[in-house]
């Protein structure tokens, strides 16, 4: 869909413009509240199951996934900052990815990007679950306005899915429109503790990744 490509170009450059000021003072307040740099990079799984670097406000002390329970956090971790808790309150700590969106690793819609290795390395996703990589990887999806983050891994990879196969422009207005409800409203923002992780061969529980 070239007309997506076209709109996420021009609607990450007038978000990055008219946000600038709310960018400016997001790393003002990391750089006071925490030692470390004010960008956190990650690597992630994007279309055709191509890995490239995620950006992101960092909201956890440096270091952090060294500490504690790795990657993953819960309500009430202690390695998430003051202004880290306030900027995933409202989302803000994903503003970054409009860079990732002009580069072309993500789109403003489409599945969230996963890890390299969670919920399980790309090599082991089913043919079927494979079409989420069809597309660009989104910082809002179908599975983020169906539940975000109370969802098991399955059922947003399905979610995914799904989105990939039926994509079109009224679609992504309808998440647009979602995403924003659901985040003034903080609705289900907050990791519920443990998830069901399940692929062809294994079963484990894990702490709820923040995405």
């Amino acid at each position: 869909m070239k007309i997506k490509r076209i709109l996420d170009i021009i609607f990450s450059l007038l978000t990055m413009i008219l946000l600038l000021p709310i960018f400016l003072l997001v790393v003002l307040m990391i750089r006071v509240d925490s030692k470390g740099p004010f960008i956190f990079k990650q690597q992630r799984l994007g279309k055709h199951g191509k890995v490239f670097e995620i950006y992101k406000f960092r909201s956890m002390t440096v270091g952090a996934e060294q500490k504690g329970s790795g990657v993953y956090s819960s309500k009430g971790d202690v390695r998430v900052t003051r202004v880290g808790r306030l900027i995933r309150s409202i989302s803000i700590d994903e503003l970054p990815q409009l860079v990732n969106i002009l580069r072309g690793d993500m789109s403003f819609i489409g599945p969230r990007p996963p890890l390299t290795y969670h919920p399980w390395p790309i090599d082991e996703y089913t043919s079927e679950q494979k079409k989420m990589f069809c597309v660009r990887p989104g910082i809002t999806g179908w599975a983020q306005v169906n539940g975000r983050k109370t969802v098991e891994w399955n059922q947003r990879i399905e979610m995914s899915c799904w989105y990939a196969t039926n994509i079109r422009l009224i679609l992504d207005i309808r998440i647009f429109f979602l995403t924003i409800w659901k985040v003034l409203s903080r609705e289900k923002n907050e990791n519920v503790g443990k998830t069901i992780v399940c692929n062809a061969t294994e079963k484990s529980q894990v702490e709820e990744i923040t995405l």
